[in-house]
């Protein structure tokens, strides 16, 4: 992943999910973000990766 932060609709983009499941990932902790002012979320570009990794079925 190229970028470090990632708005929530790129994220969902990147994993083919909708918005809502990368919020419920990241309260479940399967992604790690964090929350620039009051209301702005950013998931961690690197947490995306490590998912997609930890899921492939062709390893």
């Amino acid at each position: 992943m190229n970028k470090q932060l990632l708005r929530v609709n790129e994220a969902a983009a990147v994993l083919n999910v909708s918005r809502w499941t990368v919020y419920r990932w990241v309260e479940e902790g399967k992604l790690s973000a964090t929350k620039i002012g009051r209301q702005s979320l950013r998931v961690i570009g690197n947490s995306v990766d490590k998912l997609i990794a930890e899921n492939r079925t062709d390893h």
